[in-house]
């Protein structure tokens, strides 16, 4: 095993708790540190041939189980020969060899045959959408699709291969594909890649490392089982899949229901024997709030893919890690360890401390660590930071120099994540730079948001999302709470702990959040659900003139066409920027002046129309 070249200061003996800052070690939090933490050293690791190693140690030891279908290392591995026997060749190092496949015996052994050409995984799920395959067939130019006939694009040779998944064919592109950095292990569309890919080259070294310190948290070893749940097109589906191959352990292929249901994951978990797990984290937070199951055999929970809001219970028997990590840092870069029956505290859990090898900064917009305690952007560096993109310009972009006076990395990727380090090195996370919107003038975080309505305890979650309105953006705030919530109380809890731009126009209930293909919450689905602001009512016909003008008007300050006479202005998503603009609109109109915290006393829009009406009035007898 090698460590580090170039060891952070005081790398030989850290605890596992324990960031180093560089600064001397006296035993108590250093206020005054920078904003850089550096993991222990890390320890290098194969991958492909630890799994060989295993194949050879333990044939007939299980390596994957799907349902009543059990597969040995020995089968596992002769699998894989075929396959990459039939693709010899036509796929060589380098190659990028996409993959169409659900979890499966197919994907592992199809995947396995990957690594032994030496081509590089890329790995696309079941059903990528016709759109996403097409943009990848013509940025990427793969030499190789794996899938079904009829999912492939058309054209090119198409060559059967002998799986268990029947029908399964290899297409073959003899192009030229787009270059690949040199050692690049697996390729992963990143969250939100559409219309352009943007991949990211993850090389073996990096895959090893994380692996290697993988194994060491989890004691993933002989006679345990991991799952195989996490979606294939998402990059925590690859530290699963090779961790559970290259540990001598048993990989459990999950039934679709337990993706959606956490009873019946639970009930799988018991059944399959499943000791270790990584759940994306809208189906862990549902599930830690449930009474823990009792006779789990469940040891480690790993939760990854999006903020936590909420910590185990005294109940929960699991151990359960809080992991972050973008795909371009090779899937965790820190993790948040709660053990089981702790008091873990109130509010959402942190996402911790750096793992082995990681270099991790707080920087402001110039690339300078900020004081410990302060928010900026995470940079991260290290043995498990990738190859870049397959796009030099975005990697040149995206992956920068890192600043004087910092060991163990050279270079560092810019997340676009908003984080404060504590004073005792704990990261916390607050949201994503680019998430920012402008309301009424003023930049709001969703994160703060979500943040003022997840203080209710009526509420398991909120995702806060912005909506292009008549006359500018508005928020929506979709919550899952307990039945009998009340969206207009919901509404009012979140007022005093926000200004008044960033109170959402409106609260929708909902059961449960679409994910997108990478696990996460859709916040474009959601919108697309929720009615456009000129769509969601008719203007009423009841009333007098002036009544119907000022709905009118209010409808398109707020952004809501649903507004009704009986509606409160302030309640209704109208801030003191809205109020002066139906002023003016109500002086240029009607010739009367109002004194803005007159109308805001009003209890609803139909007494502001009486307010106008009486104001009209006097003018006329006065005149």
């Amino acid at each position: 095993m090698e460590h580090l070249d170039t060891k952070a200061p005081n790398a030989d003996a850290p605890s596992v708790d324990t960031v180093n800052t560089g600064a001397p070690n006296t035993g108590t939090p250093n206020t005054d540190a920078p904003s850089i933490g550096y993991g222990r050293p890390h320890q290098d690791g194969a991958v492909l041939d630890l799994f060989t190693t295993w194949a050879h140690r333990t044939p007939d030891a299980p390596a994957l189980i799907d349902g009543e279908q059990v597969y040995s290392y020995a089968e596992l591995d002769r699998l894989a020969d075929t396959v990459a026997e039939a693709l010899r060749g036509k796929v060589g190092p380098g190659d990028l060899l996409g993959v169409c496949l659900a979890h499966s015996v197919s994907l592992v052994a199809v995947t396995l045959a990957a690594a032994k050409l030496g081509a590089v995984h890329l790995p696309l799920g079941p059903r990528p959408g016709e759109h996403r395959l097409r943009a990848v067939a013509e940025q990427l130019r793969p030499t190789c699709l794996v899938g079904e006939p009829d999912l492939l694009p058309p054209g090119g040779e198409r060559l059967p291969l002998d799986l268990p998944t029947e029908g399964v064919v290899a297409a073959l592109n003899p192009g030229e594909q787009v270059r690949v950095p040199a050692g690049t292990h697996y390729a992963v569309l990143t969250s939100g890649s559409t219309g352009t890919p943007k991949a990211v080259a993850v090389t073996e070294p990096a895959l090893g490392a994380l692996l290697q310190w993988y194994r060491g948290l989890t004691g993933l070893g002989p006679g345990e089982r991991h799952s195989l749940l996490i979606g294939v097109a998402f990059d925590p589906h690859m530290q699963e899949l090779w961790a559970g191959l290259t540990s001598g352990a048993a990989l459990v292929v999950a039934p679709e229901a337990v993706r959606w249901d956490t009873g019946a994951l639970t009930d799988w978990w018991r059944e399959a024997g499943v000791t270790v797990s990584i759940l994306p984290t809208p189906l862990a937070e549902p599930l830690l709030g449930r009474p823990w199951p009792a006779e789990s055999p469940l040891r480690h929970l790993v939760i990854g893919g999006d903020r936590l809001r909420r910590a185990p219970g005294p109940d929960v028997t699991a151990t359960v890690h809080n992991a972050y990590g973008p795909a371009e840092a090779t899937v965790t870069t820190t993790v948040h360890t709660m053990a089981p029956g702790g008091d873990h505290g109130a509010g959402a859990p942190p996402i911790g401390l750096p793992i082995d090898g990681a270099v991790l900064l707080v920087t402001d917009e110039d690339g300078r660590p900020v004081p410990r305690g302060t928010a900026g952007e995470l940079r991260i560096g290290g043995r498990g930071l990738a190859a870049g993109y397959l796009d030099p310009e975005l990697t040149a972009r995206r992956f920068v120099g890192a600043p004087a006076g910092v060991v163990g990395t050279d270079r560092v990727y810019r997340t676009g994540d908003r984080v404060v380090m504590r004073p005792d090195g704990v990261l916390e996370f607050h949201g994503r730079l680019d998430d920012q919107v402008k309301v009424s003038g003023v930049r709001i975080e969703p994160a703060e948001v979500e943040a003022a309505f997840e203080r209710d305890p009526k509420v398991r979650r909120a995702v806060v999302a912005a909506q292009q309105a008549p006359t500018g953006v508005r928020l929506l705030a979709f919550v899952q709470a307990e039945d009998g919530a009340d969206p207009a109380a919901l509404l009012d809890a979140v007022r005093p702990w926000l200004p008044e731009q960033a109170v959402p126009s409106a609260v929708r209930l909902v059961e449960r959040f679409p994910l997108d293909a990478n696990g996460k919450v859709d916040r474009p689905a959601l919108l697309a659900d929720a009615p456009a602001p000129d769509e969601e009512s008719p203007a009423d016909e009841a009333g007098t003139p002036v009544e119907r003008a000022v709905l009118k008007l209010c409808r398109g300050l707020i952004g809501r066409a649903d507004l009704g006479p009986e509606d409160n202005f302030l309640a209704s998503g109208g801030n003191s920027l809205a109020a002066a603009r139906l002023l003016e609109a109500l002086e240029n109109e009607y010739g009367v002046r109002l004194r803005a915290p007159l109308v805001l006393r009003q209890p609803d829009l139909r007494a502001v129309a009486r307010l106008v009406e009486e104001r009209v009035a006097d003018l006329a007898a006065t005149a």
